[in-house]
């Protein structure tokens, strides 16, 4: 794969992208990403926004026989270099996918590739973006819209779920899980997003409830009362309730949920299990219980899920 940096590209967003794609992470069975940082002016010094710089190894033939190039974000401008609009366009013609962090899509819509196509950016930028490119389908409420061979992101974190939901469906679940964990991705953010990012289990900020969380997740089909876990970690309901809370970032009652709703996605990637029995092994009392808080925490009906990922 290769990423394309221009002037004033950001770091953090750029950093997204060597971390999903640059680290050689094969001993955690992680295939082998040939990772190339490309630039108009190989060898050159790049600005970036922080009073750094970055140095391309790569000059634009880079892109060429790449089958991803990456475009992390860089500051809004009304010109850029036409040499690596073209390069991209080139890249994209003969089959590479292309991958934008947060203010990218500006690059990648200058090149015009994204008329009629549905894409995202950082909310702050959404009516400079409907200006520019007016022809582009824009979604503003969402952290990151996948068009098949074209994959645009939200704001910075955005950056890390498109990665990983394209790492997803490249190379499966399994290695964008062991991807995610050596990242130690936070937990699944609510507010109506729509991911298919593999998401570890929240790390535990103190001692005391790491054992609960770990005994849940190992028996999700049996079930669970905030009483009978508060008895478990040793604690009042009031007291158990507070530190769960400020622990995993929710209620044990929805956390719980979305660690059956995970589970069941598993389950719909590697088996053949139908949908009743997965509801049952993961703590579900009915198919249609499951297909309820699938839905709502993934955003598609397991049917769709396990058709779109089955054997991935």
């Amino acid at each position: 794969m290769a990423a394309v940096l221009v002037d004033r590209a950001a770091v953090f967003e750029f950093g997204v992208v060597c971390e999903v794609f640059g680290i050689d992470r094969t001993e955690d069975g992680v295939p082998p990403i040939e990772f190339r940082v490309c630039g108009e002016r190989p060898g050159e010094p790049i600005r970036a926004g922080v009073g750094v710089q970055f140095i391309p190894e790569r000059g634009l033939d880079g892109l060429e026989g790449a089958d991803l190039v990456a475009i992390p974000a860089a500051a809004v401008r009304d010109d850029y270099p036409p040499a690596v609009l073209d390069a991209i366009r080139r890249a994209h013609a003969n089959g590479a996918t292309l991958l934008t962090v947060c203010s990218g899509a500006f690059l990648l819509g200058a090149t015009g590739l994204l008329n009629g196509r549905p894409c995202t950016t950082h909310w702050k930028h959404i009516e400079d973006f409907k200006q520019r490119f007016p022809e582009a389908i824009l979604d503003p409420d969402v952290l990151f819209v996948d068009d098949g061979d074209i994959i645009t992101s939200a704001g910075t974190a955005a950056g890390i779920d498109a990665s990983l939901h394209l790492v997803r469906r490249e190379l499966g679940s399994a290695v964008a899980t062991a991807i995610a964990r050596r990242m130690v991705v936070p937990p699944q953010r609510d507010g109506g997003q729509r991911q298919f990012v593999e998401l570890p289990m929240p790390e535990s900020t103190a001692d005391s409830l790491e054992p609960v969380l770990t005994w849940m997740v190992e028996n999700l089909a049996e079930e669970h009362t905030v009483p009978a876990l508060a008895r478990r970690a040793q604690m009042s309901e009031r007291t158990f309730a507070r530190r769960f809370a400020a622990e995993t970032g929710t209620t044990p009652v929805k956390w719980l949920t979305t660690q059956r709703v995970l589970h069941a996605r598993t389950l719909l990637e590697t088996t053949r299990l139908s949908i009743e029995e997965i509801a049952r092994e993961c703590g579900f009392s009915t198919g249609a219980l499951l297909r309820h808080h699938f839905h709502r925490v993934i955003g598609v009906s397991p049917h769709d899920y396990r058709r779109t990922f089955a054997g991935s």
